[in-house]
């Protein structure tokens, strides 16, 4: 079944001051307490500061209109980075007004509308205004990638008044240019989503000092990876044909987009169809040139790419027979790219995300890489800085890895530990007390795409923006604030998702719980207008709820090797998923026909596409399983043509080759679904079927469906809007670094959520199972999630479950999107009951609670609630 999800969104502008957070990486709490008493003369965070009508007197400043042209001034010995977002900067205004600004070292004269930028130390021009007072800088001065966008009164002779942006470092300057563009109505995504800016006859901006920075995770960025089927496909035969494959040309498209999105990094491409980074040594010069710090994945330490430049005998990639052979293969990579800003990856795996070769017992592994983090620091003192503590690096305690480091692997204490998620979007480790004391600190390595066991999602992104919220600030507030690498397959059409990710890394205090609704509101307006906005949000709100449910890559319920078997849905509940879906694409449709004719393409990339090509995919794979083949036949000719309309016409040709629907090909299909094979039989059209009603045997209750609820000082129950399967969210604990409340005093001490249900006569009365739905997380410590229940006046109870990550319970678990944890709760008499539910220890989220008589009834989703329709 499927629940429309009930948020209240609320209509803010997108572009906003960012607000300033407490704790930072990089920055400390006095500094950053510092920090926030610069505020006092901020704006309203949440008021418009780019218009289009002056206002009289020194309130607003001229950024352009058509009495003069505008000039963009800074100085030749700013860094490249500065000069390439000034130059973005001028051509985002020629896009918004249809004039293009100038861009020179120096003011051209009085009738100018004048836009200063430049990095602190960098620019004479704006040192001077520090130094004359006119510029008010604050402590600005030695922060991390910030910036101020000012106006400043009468800056040259014969200029009443000028706009300017000044860095505390040249990124920092450069974020401040790029937030100007983004303000004036230029999103991010302008090239590779072919987002239309309005346009506008004029722009101006409200006096005042605004302050951005320092952001709340100190290195964010992407991973491109799996990129065999779309934009390798794209960039090789369409985009970049010259060099074969992804090269400077696209990786310079990226390197815009990650600075236009607050980013800092990027782990490149490193398939076997893809040429590696540094072995095109322009790639390396253009991130400098970009201010983009390199690193790579967690398979490829010192920078390297194995799969594409280990060129000896796979076996002799192996530092038990041959250290110093591997040795020198690293020592060659940071000699050639020391001098450029990186961070490296230390330890070792296999040549392609496999285990490290040589060791044959876990004491043996450890002992191997303790030994490889010495002779890799020796090259990185040798090379890049002496005090090698002053080295960025990172070890990624991925897959197999992750055990070696909880069985006492000694990691250098300025190391940064990343901890990965599970490969579906659930954080497998968070640090303990003792941990985040580590000088060098924790990061996260997210998957927003993955290819790999049990199934792979390569196609559609449809990670719920809720749930990334729910797990990064859940590793924020447990420490994890150094570096955020999300793998985003081929970045399109993983959009939406890839942003969030990356807004929140930049500021953990924008997205506050109450308001997470909002980015989908807000995002839609920045895209296409404040008309559709509303609408559109809904349709990707409920997008991502339908495809929580099940991605459309796991669209069969076997997996590889195994016999084909039917879905776990009822037929009632295959009924309502293709309603749900069909009513989407109609939704999709007549919200498109709103809209101006140069925002087509970026509808198709951003929304139609997404949403008709989940729906086409369900459509498919249920009416095969329905035995409808007309109709079936029909879904897949549709999805065909959507896809052609991608490698052909779309955007004049731009995106030939960037789009695949999942299976691809027939490669790796040890971890993907089977191709779609068209129905042997041709049955008439099945006749819909409607919902079983809740029975007394088996009373449904979404987690969000409480009639009372109790904090206990320490912990709370909240809902997080969006998150789940079924409902209009999930309900958490928070804040999630709470410590866990002893079984003994949950009555008295816990947080707790109480929900009234009725037993209806005899048939109600019996003998009761409680089941819990949960999101299927990973626990904060330990291997068990674990809450406690209690019915009506009964003693509290422990309802636990067994993560086992790893097992065929927890795959199965991620692709139903749900895990079920179960306890018997004895005989319970007709009338009416409270059921009570203490939150004991943080780190569980419940999507909805089901109390029933012997096994589950059958179907996917579980039992509805009466009141969730």
């Amino acid at each position: 079944m499927h629940f429309k999800i009930r948020s209240t969104i609320r209509s803010t502008v997108f572009s906003t001051i960012v607000v300033l957070p407490l704790l930072v990486c990089g920055v400390t709490p006095a500094q950053a307490q510092a920090n926030l008493s610069n505020l006092s003369n901020l704006s309203n965070p949440n008021e418009g500061w780019i218009s289009t009508t002056a206002r009289p007197g020194a309130v607003t400043v001229t950024i352009s209109d058509a009495s003069k042209p505008t000039q963009i001034v800074l100085a030749d010995g700013d860094a490249t980075v500065v000069q390439l977002a000034a130059r973005d900067l001028a051509t985002d205004l020629g896009r918004v007004t249809g004039r293009a600004a100038a861009v020179s070292a120096s003011p051209a004269g009085k009738s100018t509308a004048l836009i200063l930028v430049g990095t602190l130390s960098k620019s004479p021009l704006l040192d001077q205004l520090v130094a004359a007072g006119k510029l008010d800088i604050g402590n600005l001065r030695g922060a991390w990638e910030s910036f101020i966008i000012a106006s400043v009164t009468a800056p040259t002779p014969g200029v009443d008044s000028a706009v300017v942006i000044v860095g505390s470092d040249a990124r920092g300057t450069a974020f401040g240019i790029y937030e100007l563009s983004q303000a004036i109505g230029v999103s991010p995504w302008h090239w590779w989503a072919d987002v239309a800016p309005d346009k506008k006859a004029a722009l101006y901006m409200a006096a005042g000092t605004r302050r951005f920075g320092p952001p709340s995770v100190k290195y964010r960025g992407i991973f491109i990876n799996d990129e065999d089927w779309g934009l390798h496909v794209w960039a090789a035969n369409n985009y970049e044909p010259e060099h074969k494959g992804i090269g400077p040309k696209t990786y310079a498209k990226v390197f815009e987009l990650l600075l236009r999105l607050k980013a800092n990094t990027l782990w490149p491409a490193m398939h076997a169809v893809s040429p590696p980074f540094n072995q095109t040594a322009a790639n390396a010069a253009l991130a400098n040139d970009y201010g983009i710090v390199m690193g790579s994945s967690h398979a490829e330490p010192m920078l390297r790419n194995n799969v594409g430049e280990w060129k000896a005998a796979p076996e002799s990639y192996n530092y038990v027979s041959n250290a110093d052979g591997v040795r020198a293969y690293w020592e060659e990579r940071v000699r050639s790219n020391g001098r450029y800003e990186n961070i490296y990856t230390l330890g070792m795996r296999g040549i392609h995300d496999s285990k490290m070769q040589g060791p044959k017992t876990d004491a043996e592994r450890r002992q191997v890489l303790e030994t490889i983090f010495s002779d890799q620091r020796r090259l990185l003192s040798k090379y890049v800085n002496a005090d090698v503590n002053q080295v960025p690096q990172v070890f990624c305690a991925y897959k197999e890895v992750l055990p070696l480091y909880r069985q006492g692997l000694q990691v250098p204490d300025d190391v940064t530990i990343i901890w990965p998620d599970d490969n579906f979007g659930y954080v497998r480790s968070f640090a303990t007390a003792e941990e985040s004391k580590r000088a060098g600190g924790f990061g996260v390595y997210y998957h927003l795409s993955y290819l790999g066991a049990p199934l792979s999602y390569l196609w559609l992104g449809t990670t719920p923006p809720a749930l990334i919220w729910e797990e990064m600030s859940k590793s924020y507030d447990n420490g994890a604030r150094n570096i955020w690498i999300a793998n985003v397959g081929d970045l399109k059409p993983a959009e939406i998702g890839t942003e969030f990710f990356l807004q929140m890394a930049w500021d953990m205090q924008r997205w506050p719980l109450a308001q997470l609704p909002s980015y989908l509101q807000q995002w839609a307006a920045r895209e296409f207008g404040a008309a559709q906005a509303s609408e559109i949000a809904a349709i990707m709100a409920e997008y991502y709820q339908l495809n929580y449910q099940r991605k459309p890559e796991h669209l069969q319920w076997w997996l590889p090797k195994e016999s084909p078997r039917p879905s776990a849905l009822s037929p009632a509940e295959i009924t309502q998923r293709l309603a749900a879906f069909t009513q989407l694409q109609s939704r999709v449709d007549k919200a498109g026909k709103h809209l101006r004719a140069n925002q087509q393409d970026a509808f198709f990339e951003l929304v139609a596409y997404p949403v008709q090509a989940s729906a086409l995919a369900n459509l498919r794979y249920f009416e095969t399983e329905r035995g409808n083949r007309a109709a079936a036949i029909n879904a897949d000719q549709q999805l065909q043509a959507i896809n052609a309309h991608w490698n052909g016409p779309l955007a004049g040709g731009k995106w030939r080759g960037i789009m695949a629907a999942e299976p691809a090909d027939d490669q790796w299909k040890s971890m993907r679904i089977s191709k779609w094979q068209v129905p042997a039989t041709d049955i008439a059209a099945v006749a819909t079927l409607s919902a079983t009603p809740p029975t007394a045997s088996a009373i449904a209750m979404e987690a969000e469906q409480f009639q009372h609820q109790r904090a206990d000082g320490t912990m709370r129950w909240e809902l997080i809007p969006g998150l789940g399967r079924t409902g209009a969210g999930s309900m958490a604990l928070f804040p999630t670094t709470a410590s866990p409340i002893p079984l003994a005093l949950a009555a008295s001490a816990a947080p707790r959520l109480d929900y009234e249900f009725t037993l209806n006569g005899t048939d109600g009365a019996g003998n009761y199972q409680l089941s819990a739905y949960l999101i299927p997380t990973q626990p904060l410590s330990g291997t068990v999630l674990e809450l406690a229940i209690a019915i009506d006046d009964g003693a509290p109870q422990l309802v636990q479950l067994d993560v086992k990550d790893g097992s065929a319970e927890w795959a199965q678990g991620v692709l139903n999107a749900t895990r079920i944890a179960s306890t018997p709760v004895g005989t319970l008499a007709a009338g009416k009951h409270q059921l009570h539910v203490y939150g004991i220890r943080p780190g569980i989220v419940v999507d909805k609670i089901v109390l029933h008589q012997g096994k589950l009834p059958s179907g996917y989703l579980g039992p509805v609630s009466k009141s969730a329709n």
